[in-house]
């Protein structure tokens, strides 16, 4: 077995823990303005009862060298499919013109995926999953002059307390009910068509990255995409998917 996350940063190694310090001291955005708590809940797809399907990409660094695939940015512009990208904080900073370019393409909506990448449901410290979120919120409002409400947990990973912390900052937790498994070495282009064309069903949530180039990630994009179209599907993001059946509810303000 792999070594387990610490209750502190939840990263698994001690080099992991201090690049996670490192990122989030070196983080210096102005905190963004608080959004208005919403109603806890996690949502893994749309409805099932119509043709729509959302097509996200995850953001982050992690363990391995971070490297933005601008060829699924292209992809997906030639083809004018909407896509979700959930961006981790210390990533957007890294890659910050890149980010401001998605965030001026009016097909792509942004979500927060923390700002270390950490295992999230092993932090002990309420204040610690906060501070992941918020300066997450704060690097993508100081890059775009938008912040998101949307949150994607790393490693699809979540409790109820991440859940709830989320939403008490204006986030709703956004998971997924197909993972293409692009990061899979065995993940050939051939294979990732054939698996998310066969997987594919209404008011899916489908989730890919667009982090490293070694993924076939946007080899695999075109038949992905044309194939779906094919099956009479469209192509949209989570919150065109979401918006008339998971609106988020907002909680009542206390006076």
């Amino acid at each position: 077995m792999g070594a387990q996350p610490t209750t502190t940063t939840g990263h698994a190694s001690p080099a992991a823990a201090a690049k996670a310090e490192a990122d989030l001291a070196n983080s210096t955005a102005s905190p963004a303005p608080p959004l208005r708590p919403v109603i806890p809940q996690v949502v893994a797809h749309g409805p099932r009862n119509s043709n729509r399907i959302a097509l996200t990409f995850d953001a982050c660094s992690t363990r391995d060298v971070s490297r933005y695939d601008e060829r699924v940015t292209r992809e997906l512009i030639e083809s004018q499919t909407p896509a979700t990208i959930f961006l981790g904080g210390s990533w957007a900073k890294e890659e910050a013109s890149h980010v401001k370019e998605l965030a001026a393409n009016p097909l792509f909506e942004l979500g927060n995926h923390s700002y270390t990448h950490p295992h999230m449901t092993s932090i002990a410290d309420e204040q610690r999953l906060r501070r992941e979120l918020l300066r997450t919120q704060a690097e993508i409002r100081a890059l775009t002059g938008r912040q998101p409400n949307l949150f994607r947990p790393p490693y699809g990973e979540y409790n109820d307390r991440l859940v709830k912390v989320a939403a008490e900052l204006g986030l709703l937790t956004i998971e997924y009910d197909l993972a293409s498994g692009d990061p899979d070495k065995h993940a050939t282009k051939e294979h990732l068509i054939e698996w998310v064309l066969r997987k594919a069903q209404p008011g899916s949530i489908i989730v890919m990255h667009i982090n490293h180039r070694r993924f076939h990630t946007s080899e695999a994009l075109p038949g992905i995409i044309s194939g779906l179209r094919a099956r009479h599907y469209e192509l949209v993001t989570v919150g065109q998917l979401i918006k008339d059946t998971h609106q988020i509810e907002l909680l009542p303000r206390t006076e």
